[in-house]
């Protein structure tokens, strides 16, 4: 009997957390399709009338400057999730190869930073870049998304656990050095843990639109750029609706495609 109610309370559960994550995607997609005067006069449940209707989709991409968000959003993307990459990987191998008086106060300090909320750095962060020049650059936004967390320390230390010191010791009696080490050894067999890093930051960038709107306000990323169709007199919701499936396409099929590598990133970091 138990078995029974746990099993009914667990498919109660599934279901219900299905119905929170597709009802409001079903309200923004039934939108995109719909014209100004039939989203004023139906409910947003309401399927549209006519689902051949692209002009809001049309709207969207080419007034909207959608194809600029997009290149612009993709410099940022790559050139940020570069740096990533070689920041956090070439810090966790630091740690979790090098023995030095102070390393377990790095790895507090990396802990303390995460308990600060942004928000309260913002004024400082925003002198600093005004100061050195860059307000209103791509390398303001890169400059920010560079710096790695501790999220993705800890999934490359873990990874690196698993990695046997013992090549490094076989590289070494061959003559390599500890840049070869890095560079031929670690982070080839790091793949997994980039890929995870990857999707999780790459996304997070992609979705970011506090940092663009204000430290690039001339370029529009692909975050910032449905926000000029909210004016003071109203919002074309129904061109934002659209603009929002066409941004969500690619994070979309991106997690589709990869999603296993974010399953046994997380699987693998938190039992190595």
């Amino acid at each position: 009997m138990k078995s029974t109610i746990f099993s009914a309370a667990k498919y109660i559960l599934l279901v219900g957390a299905v119905i929170v994550v597709i009802l409001p995607l079903s309200v923004v997609l039934f939108a995109s399709f719909k014209t100004k005067t039939e989203y004023s006069k139906t409910s947003p449940l309401t399927p549209p009338s006519n689902w051949f209707n692209l002009a809001n989709f049309e709207t969207a991409f080419l007034q909207g400057g959608m194809v600029t968000g997009f290149l612009n959003t993709t410099v940022v993307l790559l050139v940020s999730l570069a740096g990533t990459i070689f920041v956090g990987t070439m810090a966790a191998y630091t740690i979790d190869r090098f023995r030095f008086r102070g390393r377990k106060f790095i790895l507090g300090l990396f802990l303390v930073a995460t308990l600060i909320p942004s928000v309260t750095s913002q004024v400082a962060t925003f002198r600093i870049i005004t100061g050195a020049g860059l307000f209103n650059t791509k390398a303001a936004l890169i400059l920010l998304f560079l710096g790695t967390d501790i999220i993705a320390i800890y999934i490359f230390i873990q990874f690196m656990r698993s990695i046997p010191i013992s090549l490094d010791e076989a590289a070494t009696i061959d003559g390599a050095n500890r840049w070869t080490i890095y560079w031929r050894i670690i982070l080839p067999l790091l793949k997994p843990a980039i890929a995870t890093v990857v999707i999780i930051k790459g996304i997070a960038i992609y979705n970011e639109f506090y940092l663009p709107f204000l430290y690039l306000p001339s370029e529009n990323l692909i975050s910032t750029s449905l926000f000029r169709f909210k004016g003071p007199f109203g919002a074309a919701w129904e061109v934002i609706a659209a603009g929002t499936i066409l941004v969500l396409l690619p994070t979309i099929a991106a997690f589709l495609f990869l999603q296993r590598w974010i399953y046994k990133g997380f699987v693998a970091g938190s039992v190595k």
